[in-house]
């Protein structure tokens, strides 16, 4: 059994992720999860994709546009490619996509029952079912068209599922876990991401709807479903990052977090020469995902400051920065793996240390630090779709070195 967790309402964007961040993404997004199971098992990571607004917070670290409707698509893209492979070592394994991909769903569950032992075929009959919830049962004008399921070793799991609505402009995601559900037919849903539009909505999964559904049972005898509609997380039409759009004081506590480690040697960190504060920066927000409660992701913009976007907003993605970000927290795993857990408790530390800055740091505004990124982007290897950053033209009387 299991419910929906959210949902969440984006706007429609088109377009491909480039191969230069595909790949970033598969490795980062796989380090990440890696981590995560060492923290929480793989349950822990099921619970955090269930949740709508750390899901966002993911795509948004991972380089993607924060707010667009393909960080969907992207970010279950890059997990399947990232744990290719390593499903047995990591007790994770991501099936179906988008497209033709989603309707291959059944049949990669049916794949894995045989593998693993257990019940592929009710695994199978779980994801078309819950594609029907979301499909038939709540006809909200979004039509599904990806259809994303996780699941771990022992039969737990996690489904991601989208739709789009051509006319508005705008896709819908919905969030399944199998721990919270304990019907498909009566409020199944953690959670759904989106506007509601009340004259639009056929939900047959709302508890006032249970006479029409009895009602239908008797005269088609058909299954009734349940919709309980939880977080929802509905993200703007334009496409720059706002200053209402960021918790700034957040955003402040990262900052001096980096700018209080970085400069100088952080052994309990660093794992290579050359790390400075503009790379711990990018870390501290790496961290919160891996450590933050779910009210800590209730501005997934904020994260998108991290690694940028491949689109240049807020700024480019800083290629020498993600790879180096991707280095350490491999180093911090690997060595965790065997035993030394040091590495990763500095990025917790990391993340703690920026919690406790929010309170008392202060720093530029969102303008300003957003200036400061595009200035220094073509330092840091910045590239978005249409190319690489620009180095800018010197003002005069000014020096500005990089930090990396």
């Amino acid at each position: 059994m299991g419910a929906r967790t959210g949902s969440a309402d984006l706007p429609l964007h088109g377009g491909r992720v480039p191969l230069w961040l595909a790949t970033r993404m598969a490795r980062l997004g796989a380090v990440i999860v890696e981590a995560l199971v060492l923290e929480e098992g793989p349950h822990g990571v099921l619970r955090r994709l269930a949740h709508p607004f750390w899901f966002q917070a993911l795509g948004c670290v991972m380089g993607m546009d924060w707010h667009s409707s393909g960080i969907t698509t992207s970010v279950l893209g890059a997990l399947k490619r990232g744990l290719c492979g390593r499903e047995r070592e990591l007790g994770l394994t991501v099936c179906g996509g988008r497209g033709k991909h989603s309707r291959k769903t059944p049949a990669e569950l049916v794949a894995f029952g045989e593998r693993t032992g257990l019940d592929g075929a009710a695994l199978a009959r779980t994801s078309r079912l819950v594609a029907k919830v979301d499909s038939a049962c709540v006809q909200d004008g979004f039509a599904l068209y990806l259809h994303g399921f996780v699941v771990a070793s022992d039969g737990a799991w996690t489904v991601v599922q989208q739709g789009m609505n051509d006319e508005r402009k705008q896709a819908r995601r919905y969030h399944w876990l199998s721990e919270t559900v304990r019907s498909f037919v009566d409020e199944p849903h953690a959670a759904i991401e989106g506007q509601p539009f009340p004259d639009a909505i056929v939900n047959l999964c709302d508890r006032r709807a249970a006479p029409s559904r009895a009602a239908q049972v008797l005269l088609a005898a058909t299954p009734d479903l349940v919709l309980r509609e939880l977080p929802r997380l509905q993200l703007p039409a334009h496409h720059e990052v706002r200053p209402s759009d960021v918790f700034l004081r957040r955003l402040r506590g990262t900052l001096a977090a980096a700018a209080d480690a970085g400069p100088r040697d952080f052994p309990e960190l660093l794992l290579q020469p050359g790390v400075g504060a503009r790379t711990v920066q990018a870390l501290a927000a790496v961290a919160e995902v891996l450590h933050g409660a779910p009210c800590r992701f209730s501005d997934p913009a904020r994260f998108s400051l991290a690694l940028g976007g491949k689109d240049g907003h807020p700024f480019p993605v800083p290629l020498k920065v993600y790879d180096r970000t991707i280095s350490v927290l491999k180093a911090a795993v690997s060595r965790a793996r065997l035993g030394n857990d040091d590495k990763l408790a500095a990025l917790r530390s990391l993340d703690e240390q920026s919690r406790r800055l929010e309170c008392v740091a202060s720093g530029p505004t969102l303008e300003q630090h957003l200036e400061r990124e595009r200035e220094q982007s073509h330092s840091y290897g910045g590239m978005t779709v249409f190319g690489p950053a620009a180095a800018p033209k010197p003002r005069r009387g000014q020096l500005s070195l990089p930090l990396r």
